[in-house]
This record gives structure tokens, sequence and C-alpha cells, in this order.
């Protein structure tokens, strides 16, 4: 999937990946795409509740060894 930004939340547990996904919404453009890059499997329940909290669509993941790929889309 293709995203205009990308962050890397390697190695951080819950609930950094949303605090960082959080902050880094905010400097993005309504439509834009965000890739999170993680590890922390608690992501897979953790992203898409934090999107339907903040309007935001969470678009799916890819998962590829330990890492955990989510897509977000800025409502």
């Amino acid at each position: 999937m293709k995203a205009d930004v990308k962050i890397d939340c390697f190695g951080l547990m819950c609930p950094m990946p949303i605090v960082k996904t959080a902050n880094q919404i905010k400097k993005m453009k309504a439509g834009e795409v965000l890739e999170v890059i993680a590890t922390d499997k608690g992501i897979k329940q953790d992203m898409p509740a934090w999107c339907k909290a903040t309007g935001n669509e969470c678009l799916g993941f890819e998962e590829q060894g330990d890492e955990i790929k989510v897509y977000v889309k800025k409502s």
C-alpha cells in the first residue's frame, strides 16, 4: 500500500505507537495515508479502536515476521 508519510515505532510498546500516530496525523492533510511500522502486536487492536474514536480510517495491516505495518487515512 502507498503511504504519504511513514513513522517508525519499531520496538515501542503501547501506548507509544498510538501517541506517535496521533502526533503525526495532526500534521497531515485530510486524505493522506500514514504508514506506522511497529512490532507491538497490540497495535492490531489498538489502532482500529483509536481510528474509530478519532474519526480516522484504518485501511489495514501488513505483517512480515515480527514487523507490522498499519495504514491510517486521515479524515
